[in-house]
């Protein structure tokens, strides 16, 4: 190009500027957790990340799901798991999602809240998915908003009756459950003609927008916190975001729906979403050797004494899961491209939490053993040596985050 001829670039620019070009393009949506999660990182005082042990749990979380061929069908497999792709589903899953937190108890296992349905016992998040299926089975719409809002069909006597136990232990948070549901109800009426189909049309095929979306309009999903760290001289406090159910919404819809179709289809699921912040996935990444805690905190944890809701233990907890899981995903997009085997099934955050879960509940009846990259057949967490380790308690945080 001559100094006499005028540089594309600078005119597309200039054109643009005058409203006289095409648009920009609109900016990639966000949902701020991943950006918030390395803040907390950069700032934490009790949490650390093991950058080798992250590496060694990359390679290992990589080959064995590569081995097992985990995917989305996996989720679909559990025979609790609603199996038809229509907008039943998408009911289902936003009402499982709504009420997806806080199960642990401090009683012995025969003693705890569980359901039973179907001839077992279940407890954890399955005693909730449990719940919602025999109220199905027994007439009552629990997954309709339309009858979350009627008080006078939809009591507070018959949600107990719906989420009762087997024990003498109640579902824990069972009221706050109960506003979560009339204030879902309420904006689903107000914004979005009762349906959450609804919603996920709007999001665009994006997972960024729909979290964005469910954060902004349902109270109970907007899983923020302040910072606990004081802020740099003339600048605003910052707000940490971690959206766990929110998060976790998507990723069901993402793996009931295997990724099709117009409740499936997200274009920017393998970016968009972080594993999910709860109080598994911190017990799994610790045990695997990639979070480190302090050792006031790890012996706070290990007695089993509470953690508070947003302080800043329990931010720094969930915050470095969430950035200890985006290493984990970077490296193990690196092994895949060196070793150039199983990449036809792609590991996002959302398949590494499902499977962390898997693995977490798997072992936490027993001893499990450190891991090597090569584990013994019938292992899914391996070993490097003879002695066993044991699986550090999940922090004890009450909240209806996770």
């Amino acid at each position: 190009m001559s100094d006499d001829e005028a540089d594309p670039e600078l005119l597309a620019l200039l054109r643009q500027s005058l409203g006289l070009g095409e648009p920009a393009p609109p900016p990639t949506p966000k949902t701020g957790v991943l950006e918030g999660a390395e803040y907390v990182y950069d700032n934490a005082v009790d949490v650390a990340i093991d950058s080798s042990s992250t590496k060694a749990a990359a390679r290992l979380i990589w080959h064995l799901m590569q081995q097992e061929k985990y995917s989305t069908s996996n989720w679909s497999a559990h025979e609790l798991h609603p199996k038809t792709k229509d907008e039943a589903t998408v009911n289902f899953i936003f009402t499982m999602d709504l009420l997806n937190f806080s199960f642990w108890s401090e009683l012995p296992a025969e003693e705890r809240f569980c359901v039973e349905y179907r001839g077992k016992r279940w407890t954890g998040y399955w005693s909730l998915v449990a719940c919602l299926q025999r109220a199905l089975d027994e007439d009552i719409p629990i997954t309709t908003s339309d009858f979350w809002q009627d008080e006078n069909e939809c009591t507070d006597d018959l949600l107990a009756h719906v989420f009762r136990s087997a024990t003498s232990e109640p579902m824990p948070l069972l009221a706050e459950r109960i506003a979560c549901l009339r204030e879902a109800g309420r904006v689903l009426y107000e914004s979005f003609s009762c349906r959450p189909a609804n919603i996920t049309a709007q999001a665009s095929h994006s997972a960024a927008n729909l979290v964005n979306l469910l954060t902004t309009h349902f109270p109970f999903f907007n899983d923020s916190v302040p910072s606990p760290y004081p802020p740099e001289p003339y600048t605003r406090p910052i707000t940490i975001p971690f959206h766990k159910r929110a998060q976790i919404l998507v990723a069901d819809l993402w793996a009931a729906f295997a990724g099709s179709g117009p409740f499936g289809t997200f274009h920017d699921i393998d970016s968009a979403l972080t594993i999910f912040p709860d109080y598994r996935i911190p017990q799994m990444l610790h045990t695997l050797g990639c979070l480190r805690y302090s050792p006031k905190l790890e012996a706070h944890i290990r007695a089993h004494k509470a953690i508070t809701s947003g302080e800043r233990w329990e931010v720094e907890i969930r915050g470095c899961s969430v950035w200890c899981g985006e290493l984990l995903r970077r490296e193990i997009e690196r092994v895949a491209a060196r070793e150039g085997v199983g990449t036809e099934r792609k590991v996002n955050a959302v398949l590494m939490d499902f499977w962390l879960y898997d693995s977490v509940k798997e072992r936490e009846e027993g001893p499990v053993k450190e891991v090597e990259v090569e584990p013994r057949a019938g292992s899914r967490l391996g070993v490097v040596k003879e002695e066993d380790v044991t699986l550090i308690p999940h922090h004890r945080t009450r909240s209806i985050w996770y």
